[in-house]
């Protein structure tokens, strides 16, 4: 039994043994693994893609979902109670709340594997995702050179969790004020995207998007990349914001492509983590 909270609890033998049951799942093994087990999930209102395929993913592996509002772990109820009692019946606890400290103490107190399904400062699966799908479309993607493009949110550093467990080469276009700690920094798109590989987005806070002005990645942007370069920008993403509407019509962008393996990874965690 493991819990995934972060990229970092992870080596990265256990990330490639992730990517093979993937593999695996995709061959048609693995069916029914969730049969007779019950996973109960906390999530916001406002969570699509997340929520979408962990719920049909358990449904695929024949297992029974229990939803919760994320606010349900918020009352006045200790989260060792809570889990006191959910250890009797659960065989697996996905949580995406802001909180990440309320998570640790969620695994702290868990008989069963606990998900991070998001916090404010890490969202492992989401990444683990995009790292798959480059597995299977790149020759060799930990040999690319990575460049987030955004603030130092939940997104670009579980990319430097990524970037430390497998050694790869990252560095983050910015605005001044919003840089992550012991990563390369430019403040001008024109100029971070050469030489790069994988040119990753995050949405931007409310009032930002002035800030960022000399970052967002345009067509032309993406030019001046490495040949073959690639966009995925993390969703939701806004046209015109952190991505221009033309780079998004244009070939480099690998978004919704990459994000159907959001499903296979997440049942693949979770039998991992099984």
């Amino acid at each position: 039994m493991k819990h995934l909270l972060r990229l970092t609890d992870l080596q990265p033998d256990d990330i490639h043994e992730i990517f093979r049951i993937a593999d695996e799942i995709n061959a048609g093994k693995h069916r029914d693994m969730l049969r007779g087990k019950s996973v109960v999930l906390f999530f916001p209102n406002t969570s699509i893609r997340t929520r979408v395929t962990f719920e049909k993913g358990i449904f695929l592996q024949g297992g029974q979902s229990i939803l919760f509002p994320s606010e349900t772990l918020d009352k006045k109820e200790e989260i060792r109670d809570v889990c006191g009692y959910l250890n009797n019946w659960a065989d697996m606890l996905i949580l995406r709340h802001r909180d990440m400290g309320l998570l640790e103490k969620v695994a702290e107190y868990s008989a069963v594997p606990v998900i991070n399904a998001m916090t404010d400062v890490s969202h492992p699966c989401e990444i683990l995702s995009d790292l798959y799908a480059l597995s299977r479309s790149r020759e060799d993607f930990t040999a690319d050179k990575y460049l987030f493009c955004g603030k130092a949110g939940n997104i670009g550093l579980t990319w430097r969790e990524a970037a430390r467990v497998l050694g790869l080469e990252l560095s983050q276009c910015c605005a001044g004020g919003y840089e992550m700690e012991d990563v390369p920094v430019y403040y001008n798109i024109m100029e971070a995207v050469e030489g790069k590989d994988i040119i990753c987005t995050d949405s931007l806070p409310a009032g930002a998007v002035r800030d960022f002005r000399e970052c967002q990645v345009t067509k032309e942007a993406m030019e001046m990349a490495n040949d073959g370069a690639v966009l995925n920008p993390c969703p939701p993403f806004f046209r015109g914001e952190e991505v221009s509407g033309e780079v998004m019509e244009s070939p480099c962008f690998v978004g919704y492509g990459f994000k159907k393996h959001l499903l296979t990874v997440q049942q693949a965690v979770m039998l991992y983590c099984l």
